[in-house]
C-alpha cells in the first residue's frame, strides 16, 4: 500500500480537504473552512498544516472561541446540515470557551467540528501552561468537559487513530438521526508526530446525507390515525428544513387540507401566505395556532423534539389528542407515548400522502385553519403598526425590518425578548430564511450566528439581519469585527431596553420584585451610566447609526443594504411591551414565601400544572 509520512495534524487537514458533499446539485467542500484562534496547542502543528493548505481550506480568524463556535453552529443551520465548519483552539481556556457553543449545537441537533489542543500524552513536561490537574486521574483534562455536549468525543493518543476516528466524525456530522457536534482533542506531541498514512485515506469522497425510509407498518398506523381525525394539525419542526422537505410539506398540507403550525426551529417551513399556514405555536407563539393545537384530535409532529416552549410544558394539546411523531431520530419519535414513524421527513411525507390517497380533513376544519391565518395576519398588522408612541416596541422594530427585507434575506435572533417577537411578527416570505436559536436559548448567539450565516447565505445575494438585545450585545459582540475582517457582511439591529427586560418580566410575573435585571435596579453607583452602542460598533469597524422612529429605522436599513461592510443600527425600545403567547410555562415558583404576590403566583402555577398532559 502506498503511504505518505506526515504529521497527525497534516493528515487531519488533508482528510478534511478531501471530503466533499452535494448542495443544490453542485459538488462542494464538506468542510469549507476553519474558524481559528491560534495558541499553544494548535499553532505549531495544526496551524502550520493549515497555513500550508491555505488555498484549499481557508482559515477565518475570530475574536473569541465562543463566537467562532456559535458562528459554526449557525452556518450548519443555514446550510441545512449540508456543510460543516471546523473550529480550532489552543488548550485550556481556548478549549473551554467552545463548550457553550457545543451545547447550542447539541440542543439544536446541528453539526460543528471542534478541534482543540491538549496536554502531552507522555506527561514528561507536566504540568504545562493552562493544564488543570486532577490528582486522582491524570488522563482527565479540561477537554473532558465537552463530553456532555457533543455526539462524538475523541482524544487522539496515537497518529493511527485518525484512520478510524475521522470517518466516524464525518458520519456523525451527516447522520440525520444522530447529527450533532463533534470534539477531537489533539495532544501537542501527537499532533507533531509523523506516521505513514495510506494515500487512499486522502482520496476525495463525495458524501450524501442518507434518507432512511420509515417502516411500512408505522406509516400505516400514522395513516390510520389521520383518517380517523376530525381536527388534525401538522407541527413542523427543524427536521423539515434538514430533510429539505419544505415543498413536500406544503403539498401534503394542501392536498389533505391540514393546518400547519411551526416551532421556532421549524419556522419558515412554509411561507406565511401558504393557504394552510396557521402560524407559530407555543409559549412564544400566537393565540390562533395555539387555538388550533388545543382543539386538535391528531397531531402529526414532523421533525420536532416537542420541547416545553412548543407544548406549553405539555399543557397545549388535549389529553385525548393522539400524537404521531415523524422523526429520523428514534429517541424523538417515541417520546410521550407517540405513534412513532422513524424515517426521513421528505420521503415519509410523500409515502404517507400516498397511503392517505384522496382523504382530506373535513372542509369545516380546513376553513377554520384559513380563518385562523387571517386572524393572525390581522393581529400582526396591529402589533407592528406605528402607534405614534416612542420609544418603539420590539414588534414595531421587527415589522420595520420585515418591510424592508426581501425574500432572499435571512434573519437571526436568539434569547431574551426577541424570540417571541420574531416568531409571531415575522411572516416568512421564503423557506429556510429564519434562524432563532431557542433550543439552548443562548445569549450572544445573534451576532456570531449572523456572521456564520453570512458565509452560507451571501452567495445568494441576500442580506443577513441580526436582531439583538442590549444584554446579548454586551455578552458577545466582538464578531462584528470578525465580519468586517472577513468581509462577511451583516446588518445588526440592536434593541436597547436598558437591561434584561424579559427576565424581569418573568421575575415579576411570578410574584417577585424587580431586582438585578434592569440597569435602573442594579447594585452599584454606575447604574445611570449607559453604553454608547453606536460608538462601540463603530470602533469595531462597522457602519453605525441610531434610529428613533420607524421611518428612521427603515431608512437606515436601506442605507445599510447599500453598504459593502457590516452595519449596526441602534434603536431604543420600550422596557415592557410584549407580544403575548398566552401559554403556561412551568418554572420554579417558590412553594412558600413572605410575599403575597409570590403565593398568588404559586396558586396560578399549580392551576396550570393541573392541566398538564401526563405523558400520553
Amino acid at each position: 500500500m502506498s503511504t505518505v509520512r506526515i504529521t497527525t495534524a497534516e493528515a487531519l487537514v488533508r482528510y478534511l480537504i478531501a471530503q466533499r458533499t452535494e448542495v443544490d446539485g453542485r459538488e462542494v467542500p464538506l468542510y469549507p473552512g476553519v474558524f481559528a484562534i491560534f495558541g499553544h496547542g494548535n499553532v505549531t502543528s495544526l496551524g502550520h498544516a493549515l497555513e500550508q493548505h491555505r488555498n484549499e481550506i481557508p482559515v477565518w480568524r475570530g475574536q473569541s472561541e465562543e463566537g467562532m463556535g456559535l458562528a459554526a453552529v449557525a452556518f450548519g443551520k443555514a446550510t441545512r446540515r449540508r456543510q460543516v465548519m471546523v473550529c480550532t483552539s489552543s488548550i485550556g481556556p481556548g478549549a473551554t470557551n467552545f463548550v457553550t457553543a457545543a451545547g447550542v449545537a447539541m440542543a439544536n441537533r446541528l453539526p460543528a467540528l471542534f478541534v482543540s489542543g491538549d496536554t502531552f500524552t507522555s506527561r514528561l513536561p507536566d504540568p504545562v501552561l493552562q493544564q488543570v490537574e486532577h490528582f486522582g486521574d491524570p488522563t482527565t483534562t479540561v477537554n473532558d468537559s465537552f463530553r456532555p455536549v457533543v455526539r462524538y468525543w475523541d482524544r487522539l493518543i496515537h497518529p493511527a487513530q485518525l484512520l478510524t476516528s475521522l470517518p466516524q466524525v464525518t458520519r456523525t456530522l451527516l447522520d440525520p438521526a444522530d447529527c450533532g457536534p463533534v470534539f477531537i482533542g489533539l495532544p501537542q506531541d501527537i499532533a507533531a508526530t509523523a506516521y505513514d498514512y495510506p494515500w487512499v485515506f486522502f482520496e476525495p469522497v463525495v458524501h450524501r446525507v442518507p434518507r432512511p425510509r420509515a417502516d411500512r407498518d408505522e406509516l400505516k398506523a400514522a395513516a390510520d390515525a389521520l383518517r380517523a381525525a376530525e381536527r388534525p394539525v401538522v407541527v413542523a419542526g427543524g427536521g423539515v428544513h434538514y430533510s429539505l422537505a419544505e415543498a413536500q410539506l406544503a403539498e401534503f398540507a394542501d392536498r389533505h387540507g391540514i393546518p400547519v403550525v411551526e416551532t421556532v426551529a421549524g419556522k419558515s417551513s412554509l411561507v406565511a401566505d401558504h393557504p394552510r399556514y396557521a402560524g407559530p405555536i407555543g409559549v412564544t407563539g400566537a393565540a390562533e395556532p395555539n387555538e388550533a393545537c388545543a382543539a386538535a384530535d391528531v397531531v402529526l409532529a414532523v421533525g420536532t423534539r416537542l420541547n416545553d416552549f412548543v407544548t406549553g410544558s405539555w399543557t397545549l394539546f388535549d389529553e385525548g389528542a393522539r400524537i404521531v411523531a415523524l422523526n429520523t431520530a428514534r429517541f424523538d419519535a417515541t417520546k410521550h407515548l407517540a405513534t412513532p414513524v422513524v424515517g426521513d421527513a421528505r420521503e415519509s411525507l410523500v409515502e404517507l400522502s400516498t397511503l392517505l390517497g384522496d382523504w382530506s380533513a373535513p372542509q369545516s376544519w380546513t376553513d377554520h385553519g384559513t380563518a385562523l391565518q387571517q386572524r393572525l395576519v390581522a393581529f400582526v398588522a396591529g402589533r407592528v403598526a406605528d402607534d405614534g408612541s416612542l420609544p418603539l416596541s420590539y414588534a414595531q422594530v421587527v415589522g420595520a425590518v420585515h418591510r424592508r427585507a426581501r425574500p432572499e434575506d435571512y434573519v437571526v435572533a436568539a434569547a431574551g425578548g426577541l424570540p417571541g417577537e420574531v416568531n409571531v411578527n415575522w411572516l416568512s416570505r421564503s423557506v429556510a430564511s429564519f434562524d432563532c436559536e431557542y433550543g439552548f436559548s443562548c445569549m450572544g448567539y445573534e451576532i456570531a450566528g449572523a456572521w456564520g450565516a453570512a458565509f452560507a447565505r451571501q452567495a445568494g445575494g441576500g442580506e443577513v439581519f441580526a436582531l439583538v438585545g442590549d444584554g446579548s450585545y454586551l455578552m458577545l459582540n466582538s464578531e462584528i469585527y470578525s465580519s468586517v475582517l472577513s468581509g462577511k457582511k451583516m446588518v445588526v439591529v440592536v434593541c436597547d431596553n436598558r437591561g434584561f427586560a424579559v427576565i424581569e418580566r418573568l421575575q415579576k410575573n411570578q410574584g417577585g420584585n424587580s431586582y438585578n435585571n434592569m440597569l435602573r435596579d442594579s447594585t452599584g453607583p454606575g447604574s445611570d451610566v449607559r453604553v454608547d452602542f453606536v460608538a462601540h460598533a463603530a470602533s469595531l469597524g462597522a457602519h453605525a447609526t441610531r434610529a428613533s422612529s420607524i421611518a428612521e429605522l427603515e431608512a437606515a436599513i436601506d442605507v445599510a443594504r447599500a453598504h459593502e461592510r457590516t452595519s449596526v443600527i441602534v434603536v431604543d425600545v420600550r422596557e415592557s411591551d410584549w407580544t403575548e403567547g398566552g401559554l403556561f410555562w412551568q418554572v420554579g415558583v417558590p412553594e412558600v414565601s413572605d410575599l403575597d404576590t409570590v403565593r398568588e403566583a404559586r396558586s396560578v402555577h399549580e392551576a396550570g400544572m393541573a392541566t398538564q398532559r401526563r405523558g400520553i
